[in-house]
């Protein structure tokens, strides 16, 4: 799924039901089945990508991001960013964790201040971990949303593109 994905299709065990994931009520079955229609297929997190996120927040919260802010994720990202670049890439962390520790920040404010929860989701492009709403007609996969902006050099986005995020889809009072 996109460009920082962890898996691929190749990785995703194929079934004959497309609807497993979602129906999995085994512990531990952490498999997601391909929908052949191209609809996103979503299964709960396991241990690993649970581990994954969390490690990846707690080097947000080490570098001063606040989850909680957007100002503060997107001027994080855009100082990352800017340091990565002045320096050809070469000094302090590389893009691929600066990549996954700003989309997980802002995965994890979707999920506290949308409707929305973190979930394992498999499409056309592969598998990774991403937010579904409770009715599963929407997906949002952050690293996708990180990853594209982050190749094209692009700063200042996050406030804007999250905000929004969260006023579609916002949490039930």
């Amino acid at each position: 799924m996109g460009l920082f994905s962890r898996k691929d299709k190749s990785d995703v065990e194929s079934s004959s039901d497309p609807t497993q994931a979602a129906d999995a009520d085994e512990p531990g079955d952490e498999s997601v089945a391909f929908d052949p229609a191209g609809r996103p297929v979503t299964g709960p997190l396991g241990e690993v990508e649970r581990a994954r996120l969390d490690a990846a927040l707690a080097h947000a919260a080490q570098v001063g991001v606040d989850v909680d802010s957007l100002a503060s994720i997107g001027e994080h990202y855009d100082d990352a960013y800017r340091r990565w670049a002045a320096s050809n890439g070469g000094d302090g962390d590389g893009s691929d964790v600066i990549v996954d520790t700003f989309a997980t920040a802002i995965g994890e404010h979707l999920a506290r201040h949308s409707a929305r929860e973190w979930a394992v989701v498999t499409d056309v492009f592969g598998t990774d971990v991403g937010l579904v709403a409770a009715r599963a007609d929407t997906v949002v996969v952050p690293h996708n949303l990180v990853g594209a902006r982050w190749m094209r050099g692009e700063t200042g986005w996050i406030p804007g593109v999250v905000s929004h995020l969260v006023r579609i889809r916002p949490r039930p009072s």
